[in-house]
């Protein structure tokens, strides 16, 4: 026999369970989509991915479906033969422009990766004075946009006799304001301190802490980090554009040159962004894990 306390207990628990229930079957439609929500996905998706679309249908055939109402759907089979004339065209430098593109690209990622987790590894787990006012200054380099440097940075470059250079390209952007910021946030999740005091009790250095400890737990972030910034300089225009000549272009300027050309042809030019977003779907399939390996990891610490 229950006791009148048990019994006092199992009725409010049942009670309990019973306004659950119904709180989560009251609450149970929020969670589900109705068909509008499904139409208004389609809409967006298809008003996303329809110009994308026609420009690689364009680029597989000629000049004259440009103009065509309705537009033409199917793909044609003059893909190869535009792709040739784009690498043939001598006003273009188009295989340059993407070797140009590949090495900056590359470049300024592994360095922005490194240099941002190293740096966000230091302000999260390291003690030294003036940490707080430098971390206050790297977020306040993020509120000043490129467009307001672009004048003093240009005059140092010409100080430096980087005009029409490379490196003019990659120096200036070797490590972001952002990506320490967003290290620094990460590392300060992912790394328990036990771990960085174990490490430093077996004998290990301070570099050999972050690059054995550290690095690999920033692994996912470094990876997001490392895509978004290779897809920005690869689509980077307005600064290769100040500081490059058309003689020795990114692969954006390059298509740039043919948009310049005083008969334009549409095909060359959306073959030629067809064959430049390529390398960003190919980065893209590769850090893909990453970012959904962060995002679950995040979750699940969420």
């Amino acid at each position: 026999m229950l006791s009148p306390a048990r019994g006092v207990k199992a009725t409010e628990g049942g009670g309990r369970g019973r306004r659950a229930r119904g709180g989560h079957g009251r609450f149970r439609g929020l969670w589900e989509a109705s068909p509008l929500t499904y139409l208004t996905l389609v809409v967006a998706i298809v008003l996303s991915v329809f110009p994308i679309y026609w420009m690689i249908v364009v680029a597989t055939r000629t000049n004259d479906v440009v103009a065509d109402v309705p537009p033409p759907l199917l793909p044609g089979g003059n893909f190869g033969e535009n792709v040739g004339r784009l690498f043939d065209n001598p006003d273009a430098y188009f295989a340059k422009g993407l070797l140009n593109s590949a090495i900056a690209s590359s470049a300024v990622t592994i360095s922005t990766v490194f240099f941002a987790s190293l740096a966000g590894f230091a302000f999260a787990k390291l003690r030294f004075r003036g940490k707080n006012a430098l971390l206050l200054t790297i977020i306040a380099t993020m509120m000043i946009p490129i467009q307001m440097g672009i004048i003093p940075l240009y005059m140092i470059m010409v100080e430096l006799g980087w005009q029409n250079q490379l490196q003019a390209v990659i120096v200036p952007f070797l490590v972001t304001g952002f990506g320490v910021f967003m290290m620094r946030q990460y590392a300060a999740q992912a790394v328990p301190d036990e771990l960085i005091e174990a490490a430093r009790v077996d004998g290990c250095t301070t570099f050999g802490i972050y690059w054995r400890v550290v690095l690999p737990a920033l692994r996912p972030a470094a990876g997001v980090l490392g895509l978004f910034t290779f897809m920005q300089t690869w689509n980077e225009f307005m600064w290769p554009l100040a500081v490059l000549n058309p003689e020795n272009p990114t692969v954006q300027l390059s298509i740039n040159n043919l948009a310049n050309a005083y008969f334009k042809d549409y095909t060359l030019m959306f073959a030629g962004t067809t064959v430049a977003i390529l390398p960003l779907l190919v980065v893209f399939i590769v850090f893909g894990r990453q970012i959904i390996g962060g995002i679950m990891e995040g979750a699940i610490k969420a």
